[in-house]
């Protein structure tokens, strides 16, 4: 049935459009714009909106019979919301109109469904200028039934401006019924029941700030109408306040608070009823943002007290026009703002603080509340430094050591340093005997309760002088001077102890230490033996000491052991204590070793022609160990002057027996003995023809004069002290001479010597021989001179004396290298110290015959006769 009924209003549709137009032609009281729709929509200029969900269909009162009973009987147009989908649209644009005076719509509507309920919402739109369609301005929603209602529309747009009035039906959900209007008029008066508005004005305010429109309406009665304030894009602003201004007009206010750039847009004014609505014309809310520069202003210059800027204001952010400058600034620690304005492009902050850094900004007002913007971007900027006050006072001296000095003064605030950055320095100098003058600079932090200034010499006049600095001046206070405390003395420079040793003292020279950090009021000197070469001195004794007064610089120490070294330390001290010890270590000379001394003649034991038998006794070592004993043989000379008795000068220079035979020496050492084979009083022969470690103890000569020596010797290191006693003199006599043969040495490089000799006589006698043959002589045999020796002893030592000269070259080889031997057979040589004659009287040959030792025995070689 519902296609049937569609298809019959599609019919109604298109026959109605003729009997409109002609209806329209006969209605000569009404507006263009008006329409009673007997002849359709179109013959009217109403259009569909195209871009609706669905059209609005015509009802015609030619095509009654096909009419549904529940519709109303004339021409109108109609929504049936059962044919459509809840929330559908439709949507009958009216003509546009263009209104120089005041006019009124009127219209005919009704909602009906069979059951009582609204099938949808008939709403009235009001768009302006072509523009968006905004809320609409008049609905209605309840069920009205099946007679018409009427309503007015007041709309107050004003020429140039246009508007169009849109009739929309929306489809209510699962709803039987329909949706009709009837008898649109677009009357040349005002309406009876909506008011009219007067024209609505712009409203211009200041972004932040509140906007106000105020709508005025003429009407007879308006108390139970609804207003709003509507805005074409956006919600809808209720009525803040609303007076009659008399019986015929009232006005109603709208407020907007702290607007922004969002809520510029048109706005119009909006009063609705069950018998209408009445509408303003659009207004615009004009937001206009305060101006704000784009850079920060410009430093031209700067000084302790002011600055100097461009405000740099040419380039803004918002709208003008600019009306007002203003510079504000603050320090950027502080809490407050001072604000000035400006007339001229630069500006000159004065009166400022001295190294304070300030933010300035720049501030643009345009006309109206709220005009002024926000500051622009800061520029931050530090004022120079001024010149200090003055040097703190209060300069005290809190504490005086020996190698520092404390110093306190007042704590420096801005008021005196008047820069920020600033610095305290101590400068220092004092005239010190080792390091000479010195200057120095410290750097003193400025929040530290007490400041030090260390590495001071002691004992010593300090010149101190603050000075206060910032980067533009500084100030200097008067030169404060202090003595630094005295401290312990540094140690005794050990270059300067300068030591003497004698067997037993010491001889110490010292000088005052490098620093002495004060007065030196005494000197302390502790020694104790640490060695010794004598193993009878105790080294566990406990330090001595000696103290000295302060001037002293040398001391001698007696009563030491020879042949010990003493650790000495010494130190000085002041009123401070003592300072570190300096060691030294000094050893005392040896002494000669302490030889017994004899009663009488107890050192003479017995004497032959050649020897003489004296005791031995053991010395005392004193200070170094025995190290050897000598025997030393003096020869008497009667040309010499002899010595006394009591003034014995001990012989220090070795000499053998055939050195002192060759060389002419009044002495020689018959024997030395190592002090072991002396533990005991001991016998020893002086001419027993043996040898002692390399000292041949050669037989005496009767005829000469002797004294007998005895040594005894102590050698440490390079120190070597011997000690002597003469212990016999053997005298003369006139027996035979037996001449001391050196072959009768039994050493063994003595006898190697021997035989050496022996090949080499042998070779001369065979040369000899050879000789003598050609010569055709007759020579003696070996027995016959040995005969002729005999009887011509005396010829025989003037032989001897010419041939002492080839056998001492052959002595000289082999005497220091003698050991002790047993006692051997006596070999008879020519080796003496007497001068002889070496001739034999009208002998022009001299036969010689030596005994040359072979393995221990003597072999007697016949040498060649030699030619004189």
């Amino acid at each position: 049935m519902d296609t049937v009924v569609l298809g019959l209003l599609l019919t109604l549709t298109s026959v109605g459009g003729v009997g409109a137009q002609y209806t329209a032609v006969q209605m000569g009281h009404a507006d263009k714009g008006g329409c009673t729709f007997d002849d359709g929509p179109a013959q009217c200029d109403y259009q569909q909106d195209p871009y609706d969900d669905f059209d609005w269909t015509h009802v015609s009162a030619q095509e009654v019979p096909y009419l549904s009973p529940e519709l109303p009987q004339g021409s109108y147009m109609m929504v049936q919301s059962s044919q459509h989908d809840s929330g559908e649209k439709a949507r009958l644009l009216l003509p546009v109109m263009k209104e120089n005076d005041t006019h009124c719509i009127d219209f005919n509507y009704l909602l009906y469904s069979a059951d009582g309920s609204s099938p949808g919402v008939l709403n009235v739109l009001v768009k302006v200028n072509k523009g968006p369609l905004a809320n609409p301005i008049w609905n209605i929603t309840m069920h009205t039934g099946k007679d018409w209602k009427k309503a007015e529309l007041a709309v107050s747009t004003f020429w140039p401006n246009e508007y169009q009035v849109i009739f929309e039906a929306e489809v209510a959900n699962g709803r039987r019924g329909f949706i009709a209007i009837d008898d649109v008029q677009v009357l040349s008066y005002p309406c009876d029941k909506s008011p009219h508005f007067l024209r609505l004005g712009d409203v211009e305010v200041n972004a932040g700030q509140n906007a106000t429109f105020q709508c005025i309406a003429t009407v007879r009665d308006a108390v139970n109408n609804k207003l709003w304030l509507q805005k074409r894009n956006g919600e809808d602003i209720p009525v803040a306040e609303k007076k009659n201004i008399n019986h015929r007009k009232f006005a109603a206010s709208f407020h907007l608070k702290e607007v922004t750039n969002q809520d510029q847009d048109l706005y119009r004014c909006v009063t609705q009823s069950e018998r209408g609505s009445g509408v303003s014309n659009f207004a615009g809310l004009i937001v206009r943002e305060p101006p704000r520069p784009i850079a920060p202003p410009q430093l031209l210059g700067v000084g302790p007290t002011y600055l100097l800027i461009q405000l740099n204001a040419n380039s803004i952010f918002g709208d003008g026009p600019i009306i007002l400058k203003e510079v504000e600034y603050r320090m950027t620690s502080g809490t407050w703002t001072e604000t000035h304005a400006v007339n001229s492009p630069n500006y000159k902050l004065w009166h400022l603080d001295p190294d304070t850094e300030y933010e300035i900004r720049v501030l643009l007002t345009r006309p109206g509340e709220g005009g002024t913007g926000q500051p622009g971007p800061p520029l931050i900027t530090r004022t120079k430094c001024a010149e200090p006050m003055r040097t703190p006072k209060s300069l005290k001296i809190a504490e005086t050591q020996a190698r520092f000095i404390a110093v306190d003064w007042e704590s420096l605030g801005y008021n005196i340093t008047r820069c920020h950055t600033f610095n305290v320095t101590i400068c220092y100098h004092y005239q010190s005997s080792r390091n000479g003058s010195r200057r120095e600079c410290l750097d003193m932090d400025p929040k530290a309760p007490r400041h030090v200034v260390p590495n001071l010499p002691p004992y010593t006049n300090v010149s101190l002088r603050m000075i206060l600095t910032n980067p533009e001046g500084r100030k200097e206070s008067d030169e404060t001077i202090i003595q630094t405390d005295e401290d312990a003395p540094g140690p005794v420079p050990s270059s300067s102890l300068k030591a003497t040793s004698f067997e037993d003292q010491i001889f110490l020279h010292w000088k005052e230490p490098l620093e002495p950090n004060g007065i030196i009021t005494q000197y302390e000197i502790s020694y104790n033996s640490v060695r010794s070469f004598d193993p009878s001195v105790s080294l566990l004794r406990p330090p001595v000491m000696v103290t000295l007064m302060w001037n002293a610089s040398r001391h001698v120490f007696t009563q030491l052991h020879p042949g010990t070294t003493y650790q000495f330390l010494i130190r000085a001290r002041t009123s401070k204590g003592f300072g570190p010890p300096t060691m030294v270590n000094i050893t005392t000379n040896i002494s000669a070793p302490t030889l017994e001394e004899y009663d009488g003649s107890e050192a003479f034991l017995n004497e032959t022609t050649t020897t003489i038998t004296v005791l031995l006794k053991p010395a005392q070592a004193k200070g170094a160990p025995i190290s050897a004993y000598q025997i030393v043989v003096e020869e008497l000379n009667p040309h010499r002057t002899r010595r006394e008795a009591g003034s014995v000068d001990c012989y220090q220079v070795p000499v053998s027996y055939q050195t002192a035979a060759g060389g002419g020496s009044p002495y020689y050492f018959a024997a030395e003995l190592p002090p072991g084979n002396l533990p005991e009083p001991s016998p020893f022969t002086v001419g027993d023809n043996k040898t002692y470690h390399g000292y041949w103890n050669a037989p005496l000569a009767p005829r000469k004069n002797y004294n007998i020596y005895f040594q005894a010797v102590s050698s440490v290191e390079k120190e070597t002290k011997t000690q002597c006693l003469r212990l016999a003199t053997k005298g003369a006599t006139e027996e035979p001479e037996v001449i001391p043969d050196p072959a009768k040495q039994t050493d063994r490089v003595v006898k190697i010597a021997g035989i050496s000799a022996g090949v080499l006589v042998f070779i001369l006698l065979l040369l000899v021989a050879i000789l003598l043959v050609k010569k055709r002589r007759t020579y003696y045999s070996y027995s016959y001179y040995l005969k002729l020796a005999k009887k011509r002893k005396d010829a025989i030592g003037n032989t001897r004396q010419e041939m002492t000269h080839m056998v001492n070259a052959m002595d000289r080889s082999y005497a220091e290298q003698s050991t002790l031997h047993t006692e051997e057979p006596v070999s008879v040589t020519f080796m003496d110290s007497h001068n002889f004659s070496s001739r034999l009287p009208n002998d022009p040959l001299v036969p010689t015959a030596v005994l040359v030792p072979i393995t221990g025995e003597y072999v007697c070689t016949a040498l060649l006769p030699v030619l004189w």
